[in-house]
């Protein structure tokens, strides 16, 4: 089943231009969510992970099921504020601000194989700074998978550059609907 064919292009959302690759039509079919989590986990055959990282909030579903699939605990990766117990964090900058991202303090033990987990990688800022809190807390990336890749924005190949290895199910090109 081509992963690709069940995601949703919204043409110029959230703003003019922008062309937005929506999970939801392939998590709403059964086949299609299956086949997503199949794949990244015959992906993962062998590789050993202690954990699985998220990034809030659609990498969440991803993650949390490809966790429960791989027999290992799950990391919600959140925006500042939205955890209970003690947290560390990293800021990282947007195209007109920064922001900040979080996991509680005894998330990662020291030496954890982490698996980060998103559903689209675009210019890579989010995921560059969930690869700096991982490892801040001890934790060593294994691998970065996303459901979509955005070739045009550059971040697999910003990541890639930072010698992290990264794959995903599919890609859209800017113009692609």
């Amino acid at each position: 089943m081509p992963i690709k064919s069940k995601i949703r292009t919204i043409p110029h959302y959230p703003k003019q231009g922008v062309m937005f690759r929506d999970i939801t039509t392939l998590l709403k079919d059964p086949a299609g969510f299956r086949a997503t989590i199949d794949k990244l986990f015959d992906h993962l055959n062998g590789v050993k992970i202690d954990k699985v990282a998220a990034i809030e909030a659609r990498g969440f579903i991803i993650g949390a099921a490809l966790a429960f699939q791989l027999g290992v605990g799950f990391i919600p990766i959140r925006k500042r504020g939205k955890l209970p117990a003690k947290t560390i964090s990293q800021s990282y900058e947007l195209e007109y601000a920064t922001d900040c991202i979080e996991i509680h303090i005894d998330a990662i033990s020291q030496g954890d194989r982490i698996l980060l987990v998103d559903d689209l990688i675009a210019t890579g800022g989010t995921a560059e700074a969930a690869i700096k809190l991982i490892e801040t807390a001890g934790g060593k990336i294994v691998e970065s998978c996303f459901v979509i890749n955005l070739p045009d924005l550059g971040g697999r190949i910003k990541l890639e550059k930072q010698n992290q290895k990264v794959f995903s199910l599919c890609e859209f090109e800017d113009n692609e609907h």
